[in-house]
C-alpha cells in the first residue's frame, strides 16, 4: 500500500491518532524526568498541550485544510503548559504555517512542514540547548527532507522519519550530562516521537495502543550509562558575550531583506546567538554582546523600540542548567482561584497575578496585593489560557504576572502576546519565595518599566530551596538518590539527601547561606507541623546569631519546606 498524499479530513484522523498516543502515555513520560519528585510532568503538560488542540480540531465540522491549520496552531497555542507544552504547540505553529497553503499533503510540503516546525520551536526558545525535544524535532525533519527527495510515499517516508527520531532521542543522554546521570532519555524528546508514532499507527490502519510500556521497555529506556560528570562543571562553561539583548522595532518603512541581512550583519560583528525575525509591521530582535546599546542604536535607525529586555548571562546562567531538567519543582496549577473580591471600582493603573499553592502561601500574596492568584496542582502547570482568564478578571490596565515556577515561565510569556486589551509584563520568577520578594519590592508611583527591572534586579539575589522526597532511585551530581529519600533542592541542583527530614533541610541551608546572608525565611508545608517548622527555626537562628529568621505556614503539598535566603 502507498499513501501519496493526505487531505484535511484524513490529516485531522492523523492528528487525532497522535494526541490519543501521546495521553496513553503520558504517565510513562513523566517517568522520564531527570529529577525523582513526586510531581514529574512532562508527559502531562505535553497531552494537555495536544488535547487542547485535539478539542478544536473535533469541533470542527467540514474542516478544510486552512481551518484545520487554525485549529491546531490556536488550540495547542492556548493549551500549552509548561516549557515542553509551549515548544510542542510553537512545533505545531510552524507546521500549520505551511500545511495551510494547500489542500493536500504530500512528501514535499510534509517535509517543508516539518523543517517550518523546527525553525519556528527554535526561535520561540531562547537559548535553546541540544539534548532536547528540539534536538529530535530537527533530526526527524532533516531525515523528512532526505527522504522527500527519493519517495512520494508519505507511509516510507513516516518509517523513516519516527527511526530517525528514535536514534536522535537514544542520544540525547550524550548530548545532556544529566540525562546520562539521571539513566534516562530527554521526556519531551520522548513526547514528540510517541506524537510522530500515533500519527503514523492512524495512517496505516492500525488502532492506537492506549497502553504505557512494559516495566521492561521503560527499564530498557533507563538504560543507559552513569556518568560522573556534574551540572556544577556546566555552571562554570565560559560565557564569551555578557549580555542577552532583545527589544522589538516598530518599523517606519518596510524592511527589506537587504536591510534584514545588514542588520543581521552588524549584530555578528558584535555578538552571536543572533535571531532577527521581521513581519509587515515589527522585527523581534535577539544578540548576545557585550554592548547592548549598540544593538539598539541600530534597531533605533529602522523605527521605534519597545520591549526591551536585557539580561546579564553571568547572572542567569544557572536558569539555563535548570532548564535542561524538564521537571516541576513546586507545582502546577489548573484551576484559577476566585479573586479576593468582586470590585466595580474604576479600573486601576497596575494589577497583580500570582501563581501559587497552598492556602498561607495564597493568603501572602493576597496580603501583598495580588488580585488574583492561580491556584497549583500537583501533576499540572497553567496554561497560556489559564493566566489569560485570570488577567481578564483583573481590572487594572497593566498586569504583572508572576509564575513563581520555572516551567510556566514560558507559557506567561506566550499569554503577553494573546492578549490584547491590556498590557501584561512577566517578571521570571522561578519560586515562589522569588515571587514575593518580588510583590514586596514593588513600589507605588514608579512607572511599570521601572518597576519591572526594580523587582528583576531584587529576584535575582534570592536562593530558594525546597525539601521533598524521592519517588525512585536515581543518581545525579554524585549523589545516590534512594526511593523515600529526603531531597534538599536548591537553585541548581540537589543539595542534600538523607533519612533524616531535619539533618537534610539543615544541609541544605547550610550550603546556601554566605556571609552575604541576613534573612531566611521557612514556609512550612501541608505535611510540615508548625511545632517541627518552630524547632527549625530555634536551630538555625543558634547556629546562625546574625541572620533574621521568620516562618510562615505556607501549606503547599509535596514540599514540606521552601526556604529563601536573602
Amino acid at each position: 500500500m502507498e499513501i501519496n498524499s493526505i487531505n484535511a479530513v484524513e490529516f485531522a484522523r492523523l492528528f487525532m491518532g497522535a494526541a490519543a498516543n501521546l495521553e496513553a502515555k503520558k504517565e510513562w513520560i513523566n517517568e522520564l524526568n531527570v529529577f525523582p519528585v513526586p510531581d514529574g510532568d512532562t508527559g502531562t503538560n505535553m497531552s494537555m498541550t495536544i488535547m487542547a488542540a485535539a478539542k478544536e480540531v473535533e469541533a470542527l465540522k467540514d474542516p478544510d485544510m486552512k481551518s484545520l491549520a487554525k485549529a491546531v496552531s490556536s488550540g495547542s497555542l492556548r493549551g500549552a503548559r509548561g516549557n515542553s507544552g509551549v515548544i510542542l504547540s510553537q512545533l505545531f505553529r510552524g507546521f500549520t504555517k505551511v500545511i495551510a497553503e494547500y489542500d493536500t499533503i504530500t512528501a514535499g510540503v510534509l517535509a517543508r512542514a516539518m523543517e517550518k516546525a523546527v525553525e519556528t520551536a527554535y526561535k520561540a526558545v531562547m537559548k535553546p540547548k541540544e539534548g532536547t525535544i528540539l534536538t529530535v524535532a530537527k533530526g526527524a525533519a532533516i531525515k523528512a527532507a532526505e527522504l522527500s527527495e527519493t519517495t512520494t510515499d508519505l507511509l516510507t517516508m513516516m518509517d523513516g522519519v519516527i527511526k530517525e527520531a528514535d536514534r536522535v532521542l537514544a542520544r540525547t543522554p550524550d548530548m545532556l550530562p544529566v540525562l546520562k546521570q539521571a539513566g534516562v532519555v530527554d521526556s519531551g524528546g520522548q513526547g514528540l516521537v510517541e506524537v510522530l508514532r500515533g500519527a503514523f499507527l492512524v495512517m496505516q490502519g492500525k488502532e492506537i495502543d492506549y497502553k504505557a510500556p512494559s516495566k521492561e521497555k521503560a527499564d530498557e529506556t533507563r538504560a543507559v550509562t552513569q556518568v560522573n560528570a556534574s551540572i556544577e562543571a556546566q555552571a562554570n562553561q565560559e560565557i564569551s558575550f555578557t549580555y542577552c539583548t532583545q527589544f522589538l522595532v516598530m518599523l517606519k518603512e518596510a524592511f527589506s531583506d537587504s536591510k534584514e541581512q545588514e542588520f543581521k550583519a552588524f549584530l555578528e560583528g558584535i555578538g552571536d546567538s543572533i535571531v532577527v525575525v521581521a513581519d509587515d509591521e515589527i522585527v523581534k530582535v535577539h544578540v548576545h554582546t557585550n554592548d547592548p546599546g549598540l544593538a539598539m542604536q541600530r534597531g533605533l535607525s529602522y523605527g521605534s523600540l519597545t520591549a526591551i529586555i536585557i539580561e546579564n548571562m553571568e547572572l542567569e546562567r544557572d536558569e539555563k542548567l535548570s532548564a535542561l531538567k524538564e521537571k516541576e519543582m513546586q507545582g502546577a496549577a489548573v484551576e484559577a482561584l476566585p479573586p479576593k473580591e468582586v470590585s466595580e471600582e474604576p479600573v486601576k493603573d497596575i494589577g497583580f497575578v500570582a501563581v501559587s499553592i497552598g492556602e498561607g502561601l495564597n493568603e501572602i500574596f493576597y496580603g501583598l496585593g495580588a488580585d488574583y492568584i492561580i491556584e497549583g496542582g500537583q501533576t499540572m502547570n497553567p496554561s497560556t489560557e489559564d493566566v489569560l482568564q485570570a488577567v481578564s478578571k483583573v481590572n487594572a490596565r497593566t498586569v504583572f504576572i508572576f509564575p513563581n515556577n520555572k516551567n510556566i515561565i514560558l507559557a506567561a510569556n506566550q499569554a503577553v502576546s494573546l492578549c490584547e486589551d491590556k498590557e501584561l509584563i512577566v517578571i521570571p520568577t522561578r519560586t515562589i519565595p522569588q515571587g514575593i520578594t518580588a510583590l514586596v519590592n514593588y513600589i507605588p508611583g514608579q512607572s511599570a518599566k521601572e518597576n519591572e527591572a526594580h523587582m528583576k534586579e531584587e529576584i535575582s539575589y534570592v536562593k530558594t530551596g525546597q525539601v521533598t522526597y524521592a519517588i525512585r532511585d536515581t543518581e545525579i551530581d554524585d549523589k545516590e538518590i534512594h526511593q523515600g529519600d529526603y531531597m534538599g533542592i536548591g537553585d541548581k541542583t540537589i543539595l542534600s539527601v538523607g533519612t533524616d527530614r531535619k539533618a537534610v533541610a539543615m544541609e541544605m541551608i547550610e550550603e546556601m547561606i554566605d556571609e552575604d546572608s541576613s534573612l531566611i525565611s521557612i514556609y512550612y508545608g501541608k505535611e510540615a507541623s508548625e511545632e517541627e517548622a518552630m524547632e527549625f527555626s530555634d536551630r538555625l537562628t543558634g547556629k546562625y546569631p546574625d541572620v533574621e529568621v521568620e516562618v510562615n505556614a505556607g501549606g503547599q503539598p509535596i514540599y514540606y519546606y521552601v526556604v529563601s535566603v536573602e
